[in-house]
């Protein structure tokens, strides 16, 4: 993408309206009507690091037209782009975005330390919850979903890995947290995963094989797999085996869920010798990637739509774009763009926030090169293939 590319994408984002080129969302689960948490500020936001200010949007964000200028490098965490609505949090690779919100805000998980992060544009984060995780090696922190209840119930699921195991709990604003589904294995290595909502309000999530790819082909094993789980724990009304909560099996070391038009996963992963996504057809074989990347940029998040899949790196740093058919199959390689000084370096979760903003977390604190902002959330417009503002293949 070039910098004008991207400077129009960030104004698209300040403020708050579509791109004549931008996709719409509106293909993702239906979202739940947001309403204010005042309990939600039991703590002070993070460490401010020696900037100004904390809050990630507000500077450049103003105004319907956006910058007209080159956007100055961040100050402390006060970081000027007006995509940025969170910042000097550490590597985010859980978050949900409370739907519709206005002005846009949702949480965001700290993989490390286990912190869920309340932001929102033109406020500094505060900290809800910290989670008991076991952030070493790929574990940690590594997804959340809203309740599909969640307006009333206010309550938050969580993937994540402790001393003994990966599991789901689930919490509300300063409680502590409720298992939900426990025992699925956790090793020294393969332990990333991903949760996400499913249209029907069950929970999907994906899990790696702990560093032993056999328990990926287990049946009797919850390691490798995706499973859909109900919001009590149990296999989901509807499974393709009533029995069980696994719908597919040969996952290795997945790090993003996102659902297509026709209710089918979409799952990115990774392995020793490449990067890959599926589309999964529940209770059937796993079988060959929709795409691969032998280069191994480190697929993390993705969003789908009818006509486009996108998805975000978290070694390569960019957001790359795919094709689509009717039919959802993928027809071109992908168009790459928010690359090295365009974009905002390595990125890690992402999720629809509305139906022309996706939320996205950066992970620049963990192998990449941060700035005094970072981490951060960012918002962004996802051009379609070859539209406004993308970039070279």
């Amino acid at each position: 993408m070039s910098r004008s590319g991207w400077r129009l994408a960030a104004c698209c984002v300040a403020a708050g309206l579509a791109l004549s080129g931008c996709v719409s969302f509106a293909e993702q689960p239906p979202p739940a009507k947001w309403t204010t948490q005042p309990q939600l500020a039991p703590e002070t936001g993070p460490d401010s690091g020696g900037g100004p200010s904390r809050g990630g949007g507000e500077g450049g964000g103003g105004g319907g037209g956006g910058p007209q200028g080159p956007i100055p490098p961040p100050e402390g965490c006060r970081d000027f782009n007006p995509a940025v609505i969170g910042t000097c949090l550490d590597t985010i690779d859980a978050v949900a975005p409370f739907p519709n919100s206005e002005p846009p805000a949702g949480l965001a998980g700290e993989r490390k330390s286990g912190r869920v992060m309340q932001v929102q544009r033109g406020s500094a984060p505060n900290a809800v919850i910290t989670l008991p995780v076991d952030g070493t090696a790929d574990g940690g922190l590594l997804g959340l979903a809203l309740s599909p209840s969640y307006p009333e119930d206010q309550l938050v699921y969580a993937y994540i890995t402790t001393p003994t195991d990966n599991r789901v709990v689930r919490f509300t604003a300063g409680d502590v947290p409720k298992p939900v589904l426990t025992g699925i294995p956790r090793g020294p290595a393969g332990n990333r995963g991903s949760m996400t909502r499913d249209r029907a309000g069950n929970l999907l999530v994906a899990t790696g094989n702990a560093g032993d790819p056999a328990l990926a082909a287990d049946p009797k094993s919850l390691a490798g797999k995706l499973l859909r789980i109900d919001t009590a724990g149990k296999p989901a009304k509807g499974n393709p085996d009533p029995s069980t909560a696994v719908i597919a099996a040969g996952l290795q070391n997945p790090a993003s869920i996102c659902i297509g038009i026709d209710s089918r996963p979409w799952v990115t992963d990774r392995s020793a010798q490449e990067d890959a996504i599926y589309r999964v057809d529940p209770g059937k074989p796993l079988g060959n990637p929709a795409w691969r990347w032998p280069d191994k940029p480190g697929v993390a998040g993705c969003v789908v739509t009818p006509s486009m899949l996108a998805v975000v790196t978290s070694t390569a740093g960019n957001l790359q774009i795919l094709p689509l058919n009717p039919e959802g199959v993928i027809t071109a390689k992908p168009t790459v763009s928010l690359a090295e000084k365009e974009g905002f370096g390595r990125l890690g979760a992402m999720a629809v926030l509305n139906s022309n903003l996706a939320m996205v977390g950066t992970v620049n604190k963990t192998g990449g090169t941060p700035v005094s902002s970072d981490d951060r959330v960012v918002l962004l417009t996802i051009p379609p293939p070859n539209g406004p503002g993308g970039g070279k293949d």
